[in-house]
């Protein structure tokens, strides 16, 4: 934990600490049977020495969560778990793939939903999206609509030619920069190209007016700061009881929520007003759809505004990181990189202007050496914490019932028990014959968890994976890639 949050934390837990005490009376002085009961099962789970006061194992977790609770496990952890108190929430560790499908398997619909975020709730219209909506009703319709209305394999294929239109104004500025020995910044450009082709998917033919597909893009990277940094009440819920911290924690996401909010009435109601001979057909556009499903599912539309805004989240963020690590592992390695351009340049014809969704069928190698760059970099190392909502067994050992749960996806794809050479980039693996070969995205293999799996598993599957295979065959067709020599000292 940094030390400019812990001065953060220190006082305001003074502050809670104070304020508990004043509000102590002689009959809330002894924590009720269940709360000790529940204590008592948290103490006979496998954990690391060194807790602290208050802020429990916050110290012990470094820049890189998930490399350090990789290594605290293999110290303190037992059968593939680990608990750690961070802060006042206990977390329960998943490092073993047999413990990863217990929880997202045999117990998932116990470890289905998700603890209460007062971010995520602002930023999401009362968490009421597909993401971090908690377990219910609700959540299961929302899911219905993204896997039958909005991101089955006819309606991403039917995106085809607005994915083929974005990967040509890419090649178009990689050919300019070419033309003058400049180099490329490949994450800007695959950032934006990631986030335009969810903005068109969003929004159709409106995406680019006025700039709105920059627009989602700036708020999309200010979600992410948010979800992603450093919030106190993960680890402190009890804080934001009190009216001056709430104030201070949640000022900035509903700022940035009031943002969302007049970007997406204004695209909903830009649909609205068209005719609605224009509204359907084949490339109707995620607005379309909410909108000719409103009734059928009860959405209000503040329901419709946080599903489009997850939807362009989760999107954005999938695919761009796994088109970063895809080229990232091409430069650091040239011979897998022209053995890929030879299945590419062999299957698409001679002179052909660019590579088209028709000619990826059969490109075996592409698929396996994204296959490999997701194990090594999976968009998501830790995925999004489940919460358990009963007491269960997992390995022999009882997990009570509000207890947050991180899966360590990056760890199990990198475990020794179930990978051979583990921390080597081996596309091989992946095709017939490989040690990998029948492992695929689905959540079928626990040892191999990019997108999740069980009932919260990533709805986009075919989404991101269409558009990385898209535009890394493109990149590979048309140009040879190696990283600026300053990068190499």
């Amino acid at each position: 934990m940094a030390a400019s949050a812990l001065l953060v934390v220190c006082p305001l837990l003074v502050l809670l600490l104070v304020r508990r005490r004043r509000l102590a009376t002689p009959s809330t002085a002894t924590a009720p049977a269940s709360a000790a009961s529940r204590e008592q099962l948290l103490s006979r789970l496998p954990s690391p020495p060194g807790r602290l006061p208050v802020i429990g194992h916050l110290h012990l977790v470094g820049a890189l969560p998930h490399v350090t609770l990789r290594d605290l496990a293999a110290r303190h952890g037992r059968d593939g778990l680990l608990l750690l108190r961070l802060g006042a929430l206990p977390t329960l560790v998943v490092s073993s793939a047999k413990a990863a499908q217990a929880v997202l398997r045999t117990q998932d619909h116990v470890f289905a939903s998700r603890a209460y975020s007062a971010v995520t709730d602002i930023l999401f219209y009362g968490a009421t999206d597909a993401a971090f909506c908690a377990y219910g009703e609700h959540w299961w319709q929302v899911k219905k609509i993204a896997t039958t209305h909005l991101l089955t394999a006819r309606k991403v294929r039917s995106y085809r030619h607005a994915r083929e239109q974005e990967v040509g104004l890419v090649l178009a500025k990689i050919r300019e920069a070419a033309s003058t020995h400049e180099a490329v910044n490949l994450t800007e450009l695959l950032h934006v190209f990631s986030n335009d082709i969810i903005s068109h998917a969003v929004s159709g033919k409106l995406c680019r007016e006025e700039g709105q597909n920059m627009v989602f893009l700036e708020l999309a990277e200010a979600n992410s700061c948010l979800i992603g940094g450093f919030n106190l009440e993960d680890y402190f819920p009890a804080l934001v009881k009190l009216g001056i911290v709430k104030r201070m924690l949640c000022a900035k996401a509903r700022k940035v929520n009031k943002r969302w909010d007049e970007l997406l009435e204004k695209l909903i109601h830009a649909h609205e007003s068209r005719p609605a001979s224009e509204r359907g057909g084949e490339e109707s556009d995620f607005i379309d759809v909410l909108l000719s499903v409103q009734d059928e599912y009860n959405l209000t539309r503040d329901h419709i505004k946080a599903q489009l805004e997850v939807m362009f989240q989760a999107g954005t963020d999938t695919s761009f990181v796994g088109l970063e690590y895809v080229m990232v592992e091409l430069m650091r390695n040239p011979r897998l990189m022209t053995k890929l351009q030879a299945e590419v340049r062999m299957a698409v014809p001679k002179g052909k202007e660019m590579v088209t969704e028709d000619d990826l069928t059969g490109l075996t190698y592409l698929r396996a050496f994204v296959k490999e760059t997701l194990r090594l970099h999976a968009p998501a190392p830790l995925l999004v914490p489940h919460f358990s909502m009963a007491d269960c067994d997992i390995e022999g050992h009882t997990i009570p019932s509000g207890t947050r749960v991180l899966i360590n996806v990056w760890a199990l794809a990198r475990d020794p028990r179930y990978w051979e050479n583990p921390e080597e980039f081996m596309p091989e693996r992946f095709m017939e014959g490989g040690s990998a070969a029948t492992m695929g995205y689905r959540g079928n293999d626990f040892a191999y968890l990019p997108f999740s799996g069980g009932r919260r598993m990533c709805p986009g599957i075919n989404f991101a994976v269409a558009l990385i295979e898209i535009m890394v065959a493109n990149l590979v067709y048309h140009f040879n890639w190696e990283l600026p020599p300053e990068s190499l000292e």
